[in-house]
């Protein structure tokens, strides 16, 4: 699990992503506003699931008694 989490906190996997959705995006001629809609939608659902990750972690390591995560 751990190995998954890491690998969706990498820059190089959501940099590849936003690489993917441009270049999607351009082939179906998107415009300014459809581009930040994207934007917004793709932007709040990545900081909940930072949020929801971050805070996993940490009930994950209070639960096996690290004494760093109980502060």
């Amino acid at each position: 699990m751990k190995t998954i989490l890491r690998k969706l906190a990498s820059r190089k996997l959501w940099a590849a992503a936003a690489g993917l959705a441009v270049g999607i995006a351009a082939a179906f001629g998107l415009n300014e506003n459809d581009w930040a809609q994207i934007a917004g939608v793709v932007t709040s659902a990545i900081s909940v699931a930072s949020y929801i990750f971050g805070e996993a972690e940490i009930d994950a390591a209070r639960a096996y008694g690290d004494p760093a995560a109980k502060q």
